[in-house]
């Protein structure tokens, strides 16, 4: 995993199809980019080195603050130093130097794209010896300034010849990038306690690529300037918190994905066939990486009223656009996260991914069932239902609280039962949800209270069993005539779903009612919902680390 240089460079240059055409060998990349040799390197040695270059980055820093472009300039050498100096150079190394070489000045589009692939090439250059993670996360500048660049254009009169150039090569380089994330966690073998941090808070380094750009006063205002495409959630948790190097590779995993996603409706449009073509690639992609650090990002971004990509998509799309990736994200059981899968990641980051998706669901099936699409509600319900989550939950939640704990479960299998489950446990003081989720937690409970006085005045009695309130009603009443063995069958499923939602998570185990008889979990019953055809048969991702994102296979069969 420490030196995947010479594999990593001729997979580079090899591998075509993953968007590599434009890739200069690392011969020519030294011709145009070679630094001089450093004789004398006995100050960069043991913890001479953390110190050295610690130092420097504060008088940079200071530099930058003062606007001195011209001293900033002298660093350029002492940075180079500090790359070449190790085998292995550490991430605030790489970054400072990249952003030394890197001129903000350029206002032609050509120009500016021409050193945005210069920079993106001398990234690539500098950390071949470096791990995934680390030659990912390096790679966030390069997304940020293709992102200003793309909305620049749209204020520029190229003329439609030199339009249909630039188009050609920005599209030509975000394939590149995805295709070299790609080779780079392909070589990433899971092993989480072997990852470094970051030395440097991630406000200190994105100050070396905003300024210029008025974004001197580092705050979380900055890393949503400096990361376009994520929301305003996930920046400010990040102002708050900080982030761990794999958790920045996540991010620029998810934003180059995005770039991509944009420019894919962009130029193809976004009817249906585009829908169901977005949905094999986005799973695919997803099925390759198995990253869970950018699933992860991607849930918590469609928590968000609006996804942070209206910059590059028409407003009409958004909420279409929602659907298609909640139905990639959470009708997959990807096998990454499997219950073995998820045992092997770091505790915080495993519970969020339990977290984000069990919310994910809950934002989804709500959103349908308020939309009055009960095929889709039923859809997802079945998924969470049948998928491994639920008992992860449950398991997570008696580890962390012990046996006191121990009988206490959800009163039905919905992700709605499991939230409020989670949050009474919290009523009694017992912190189970992050600080991040306060809104989260603070909109749900005030949609609970007023459904509840909804129903009290409505003349209904409210049931905590029946979760979900299934609107026969409003189907007669909008007049479409089914088949009846479509209504049947519907009826059926949603009888089951109903009966299923007021019974616990354990398996085939009977439970007594109040009237002291015992009944036996219902369970979903699965059955066909859509006249489409779902998206893969294949199998599921094992086979190996590497996927083409042009060209993606399901992790499994996708229910719609």
């Amino acid at each position: 995993m420490q030196d995947i240089s010479a594999q990593l460079h001729k997979t580079l240059i090899q591998n075509q199809t993953s968007g590599f055409k434009h890739f200069t060998t690392p011969s020519t990349m030294a011709s145009t980019l070679t630094a001089p040799q450093v004789d004398n390197l006995h100050h960069f040695i043991g913890k001479n080195y953390e110190i050295s270059l610690n130092q420097s980055i504060e008088n940079l820093l200071t530099s930058v603050r003062k606007s001195n472009v011209q001293n900033s300039i002298n660093f350029v050498s002492e940075f180079q130093e500090f790359v070449q100096s190790k085998p292995d150079p550490p991430l605030e190394s790489i970054w400072v130097y990249a952003a030394l070489n890197f001129s903000s000045q350029k206002t032609e589009p050509f120009s500016r794209l021409s050193e945005i692939r210069d920079s993106f090439q001398l990234i690539v250059s500098c950390s071949a010896s470096c791990n995934a993670i680390k030659s990912i996360a390096l790679v966030a500048p390069v997304i940020y300034n293709l992102h200003k660049l793309i909305l620049d254009l749209k204020s520029i009169q190229l003329g439609s010849k030199k339009e249909r150039k630039i188009c050609g090569e920005i599209k030509s380089l975000v394939d590149s990038v995805l295709g070299y994330i790609n080779v780079c966690y392909s070589g990433f073998d899971q092993n989480f306690d072997e990852l470094e941090g970051l030395n440097r808070p991630l406000l200190d380094l994105i100050s070396f690529w905003l300024v210029g750009n008025g974004d001197e006063a580092m705050n979380a205002e900055s890393l949503r300037v400096f990361f376009p495409l994520l929301s305003d959630d996930i920046a400010n948790r990040v102002s708050a918190e900080g982030c761990e190097m794999i958790d920045l590779a996540g991010f620029v995993i998810a934003e180059a994905f995005l770039l991509k996603l944009c420019w894919k409706i962009c130029e193809e449009g976004f009817g249906e066939k585009v829908q169901n073509d977005l949905r094999y690639w986005i799973v695919g992609s997803v099925t390759g990486l198995r990253s869970s650090y950018f699933y992860a990002t991607l849930l918590r971004m469609l928590l968000e009223p609006v996804l942070p990509i209206s910059s590059l998509v028409n407003l009409e799309h958004l909420d279409d656009l929602k659907k298609v990736l909640f139905h990639a994200l959470l009708l997959v059981d990807y096998s990454f996260l499997s219950p073995g899968s998820l045992g092997k990641l770091p505790a915080k980051h495993a519970k969020r991914v339990m977290v984000t998706k069990l919310i994910a669901n809950h934002e989804a099936i709500e959103s349908f069932r308020e939309q009055g699409d009960q095929t889709k509600t039923i859809a997802y319900l079945d998924a969470f239902a049948n998928s491994s989550l639920p008992s992860l939950i449950i398991k997570w939640i008696r580890n962390e609280l012990g046996s006191e704990f121990s009988t206490i479960e959800p009163t039905g299998t919905s992700p709605r039962a499991f939230i409020r489950w989670m949050l009474n446990i919290e009523n009694k003081g017992i912190k189970i949800f992050d600080d991040d989720m306060s809104k989260f937690c603070s909109a749900f409970d005030s949609k609970e209270a007023s459904e509840q006085l909804a129903d009290m005045e409505g003349g209904r009695k409210p049931d905590s069993d029946l979760l979900f309130y299934m609107d026969y009603k409003g189907r007669e009443e909008c007049g479409s005539e089914e088949d009846e063995e479509m209504s049947g069958r519907m009826n059926a499923a949603f009888t089951s779903a109903a009966h299923s939602m007021g019974l616990s998570e354990q398996g085939g185990r009977k439970r007594k009612t109040k009237d002291g008889k015992k009944r036996k979990k219902v369970k979903f019953v699965k059955y066909n919902i859509s006249e489409q055809p779902s998206l893969s048969k294949g199998g599921n991702d094992d086979s190996d680390g590497a996927s083409d994102l042009e060209n993606p296979s399901s992790d499994m069969e996708v229910r719609d």
